[in-house]
């Protein structure tokens, strides 16, 4: 009697979220797959009219050019994503001055909204943005910036093998003799442009259009445009940091001893990484993929706010697709949308199944 009484409390706290799941979830998609088979505007009665949705969908050119744009930034920002808050939390895992400050300014851009990141993105990849600037700059201080690299690198060899010969010990990356190298590398760089050695180049600002009708084709085939480019740039900057402290929570729960073992056998930093971090993390890895690729199939509002600012092929998503031929177009068939809606969740559900076969250990038997 007491169990049916804990019970049933349980039942009473979840019914809000059960009943939010129920109606916005559960009852949304079986009326998304109800649409799909039917003519219907947001204004007639449905009829239902079996496949042809799908059929006039599939044969839309903007719904496979967002089908493909939709692909393309989900692999390469899922994969990226993945990789990169990796190796910032095993960066962060470690015990280095200041870890609490770098843990919360890496985790900055993640609580930005992410229309003001998309507009600051938009103000660095103008025609005369920061990018472009940087770009111009560095074309003109090229040759220093060489001179520069490499006195440095020739000043820190010869520092090292300086001390060796001395039966001193020395690295290559040690601290104190780069500090030496790069005092000589700004001296002699700042002497070959006053004499005029190596110049500063007169070059002509650089004019990139980066939300303009530019493609990466293979084959003829058109796979990745400029302004898709510059916004999966921008969503791994932002998402990385989020996806960090997962990565970072499963780091904390990796037995000392494990990597004890592995520096009693000789293991070096990498091979901790590939042998023993990324293994004991393949339960997290599931739940970050999963979160990103849900994610960035789902990918919506950095396209929304560019809007008109790019040609609509170069960043049309699966989302904008259904958003746009849904409430967009005014009075345009939602059996279209609902049917692009469709083939998105079934895509999502195809590649959570896929990934989820490598990294989820099967059960014992």
């Amino acid at each position: 009697m007491h169990r049916k009484g804990q019970t049933a409390t349980a039942y009473l706290f979840l019914a809000p979220f059960l009943l939010t799941v129920l109606v916005f979830f559960f009852y949304a998609f079986g009326r998304a797959v109800y649409y799909s088979f039917t003519d219907y505007n947001l204004f007639n009665t449905p009829q239902l009219i079996g496949i042809k949705p799908y059929a006039d969908v599939l044969g839309d050119s903007l719904f496979r050019r967002a089908l493909a744009n939709t692909l393309v930034f989900s692999i390469t920002v899922t994969i990226l994503q993945t990789v990169g808050s990796l190796l910032m939390a095993v960066a962060l895992n470690n015990k280095i001055r200041g870890q609490a400050f770098f843990r919360s300014a890496w985790y900055m851009p993640s609580v930005t909204s992410s229309v003001v990141i998309t507009l600051i993105f938009l103000w660095l990849f103008q025609r005369r943005g920061v990018a472009n600037y940087v770009i111009t700059q560095a074309q003109a201080y090229g040759p220093l910036l060489l001179s520069f690299l490499g006195v440095l690198l020739a000043a820190q060899i010869v520092q090292v093998l300086l001390e060796r010969a001395r039966r001193l010990p020395a690295r290559w990356f040690d601290p104190a003799l780069a500090a030496v190298s790069a005092l000589i590398a700004v001296a002699v760089t700042v002497g070959l442009s006053v004499l005029g050695i190596v110049p500063v180049r007169d070059v002509s600002p650089v004019d990139i259009q980066y939300f303009s009708d530019s493609w990466l084709s293979i084959g003829g085939v058109r796979v990745l445009s400029l302004p898709l480019l510059v916004v999966i740039v921008m969503n791994t900057f932002t998402t990385i940091p989020t996806l960090m402290l997962f990565f970072l929570a499963g780091l904390q729960n990796i037995p000392g001893t494990l990597y004890e073992a592995a520096d009693i056998d000789g293991a070096t930093p990498a091979q901790k990484l590939l042998r023993v971090t990324v293994p004991m993390l393949r339960p997290v890895t599931f739940y970050v993929l999963t979160v990103s690729l849900i994610g960035t199939m789902q990918m919506f509002d950095q396209v929304a706010v560019i809007g008109s600012a790019a040609p609509q092929e170069t960043l049309i998503t699966m989302a904008y697709y259904v958003y746009t031929n849904t409430f967009k177009s005014g009075a345009a068939p939602v059996n279209m949308a609902a049917a692009a809606a469709i083939i998105l969740a079934l895509i999502i559900l195809l590649m959570v199944a896929i990934q989820r076969r490598f990294f989820v250990a099967p059960e014992p038997a």
